[in-house]
C-alpha cells in the first residue's frame, strides 16, 4: 500500500510502499479516505517526546476517517472514525491506504458530513465538547471565554457553546486569520491576545460584560492568568494545553474570594463510551452546520510538503491528508 513513512526519527516522512498491516485477532482493517495531521503526530515522531523513540520505519497518524474492510464488530462498508497509537506504541497509523484498528479506538459516524470535515473535527472537537459539558458544566445563559480561539479546539468550542445555550461568547486568539476563525465560528466578540496581563483582563471584562462564568483554555500563560482575574463567583477555567507556556499566575484571594476553579483536563481521561458519544454528538451538529473547523485538504502524495507547513509554523487550518 501507499504510506507516509518515517524511516528517521525527526526527519520528516515520504511517501512510499508499505507492507499492508497484519491483521490482529479482533481488530478491524479500515480503508483510510481521510487523516489528519495533528501536532501530536510530529511530537510523536520527533524520537524526543516522552514516549520515547518509535520503532522504524512506521506509519504516522493518530487519528483517521475511513471504511471498514474486514471487522468481527462491524458490517463491511461501515464508515468510521478512528484513532491509533501510532509513534506511542509499536504499528502503523492512518497516513496510509488502510490501517489496523482495535476495538475500542472505532466510532461508527452515520452523521451527513464529508469524511475530511469529520477528520478535521477528531479529537479537538471531542476535547472542545467535554471541556464544556463534562468538565466544565456549562449551564444556559452562562458567559464564556474561549482562549486561542482560532485552533480547532477554540473554533468548536466557539461554535459548541452556542449549541449548549451559552448567553454570551467572547474568543481571544493572536493573530487576525484567528480572530476571523473566530468570528466565523459564531463568537459575539473577539479580543486579540497581544496585550500585557492588567490591559488584557481589562478588554475581557468588558467584552464580557462584566461576567465569566467558564473559561475554555488550550493556550494557559498570559492569557489565563488575565482570565482568572475576571471569573465569576462559581467561575471555572478549565486547561487543556499550555500553547502559551507551561505556567500561568492565579490569586489565592481572589479564586477563594469567588468560589472559583481551575480545572485540569484530557481526552485521556474519557471512557471509549464517552469518547463515542462525543465525537457522535459533535459530528450530528457539524452535520447541521452549528459548527466547523477550517481545513484544507492535501493529496497523501504530499505529505511531505504538508508535515513541513506543520513543522514550521501553525498552518492556520487543519491540514487533512486523502490517499
Amino acid at each position: 500500500m501507499r504510506a507516509a513513512v518515517v524511516t528517521t526519527p525527526g526527519e520528516v516522512p515520504e511517501l512510499a510502499e508499505h507492507p499492508d498491516p497484519a491483521p490482529v485477532a479482533g481488530s478491524t482493517a479500515v480503508r483510510v479516505t481521510a487523516a489528519p495531521l495533528v501536532p501530536l503526530d510530529l511530537l510523536c515522531a520527533s524520537g524526543t517526546s516522552y514516549f520515547g523513540r518509535p520503532a522504524v520505519p512506521y506509519v504516522p497518524g493518530v487519528q483517521g476517517v475511513g471504511l471498514v474492510e474486514n471487522s468481527p464488530h462491524l458490517a463491511p462498508g461501515t464508515r468510521v472514525w478512528f484513532a491509533t497509537s501510532a509513534g506511542m506504541a509499536p504499528g502503523d497509523g492512518s497516513l496510509a491506504e488502510r490501517c489496523i484498528v482495535a476495538p475500542d479506538d472505532l466510532v461508527p459516524v452515520d452523521a451527513e458530513l464529508a469524511d475530511p470535515a469529520l477528520a478535521a473535527l477528531g479529537l479537538s472537537a471531542v476535547a472542545a465538547w467535554m471541556s464544556l459539558t463534562w468538565r466544565g458544566g456549562l449551564q444556559a445563559g452562562e458567559h464564556v471565554l474561549v482562549l486561542g480561539a482560532g485552533g480547532a479546539v477554540g473554533q468548536v468550542a466557539v461554535g459548541a457553546a452556542r449549541v449548549l445555550g451559552a448567553g454570551r461568547v467572547v474568543a481571544a486568539a493572536r493573530s487576525r486569520a484567528a480572530r476571523d476563525r473566530a468570528l466565523a465560528a459564531g463568537a459575539d466578540e473577539v479580543v486579540a491576545l497581544d496585550q500585557d496581563t492588567a490591559t488584557l483582563a481589562d478588554r475581557f471584562r468588558e467584552a464580557l460584560g462584566g461576567r465569566l462564568d467558564l473559561v475554555v483554555d488550550p493556550v494557559f500563560g498570559v492569557a489565563a492568568t488575565a482570565a482568572a482575574q475576571v471569573l465569576s463567583d462559581g467561575g471555572r477555567l478549565v486547561n487543556l494545553g499550555g500553547a502559551s507556556g507551561d505556567t500561568a499566575e492565579f490569586s489565592s484571594a481572589a479564586l477563594r474570594s469567588r468560589s472559583a476553579s481551575v480545572l485540569g483536563y484530557t481526552n485521556n481521561a474519557l471512557t471509549p463510551a464517552q469518547r463515542r458519544n462525543a465525537l457522535t454528538t459533535v459530528a450530528g451538529h457539524a452535520a447541521a452546520g452549528r459548527l466547523a473547523v477550517a481545513h484544507e485538504e492535501v493529496p497523501l502524495a504530499d505529505v511531505a510538503a504538508a508535515w513541513h507547513r506543520q513543522a514550521t509554523g501553525d498552518p492556520g487550518i487543519r491540514l487533512v491528508l486523502t490517499p
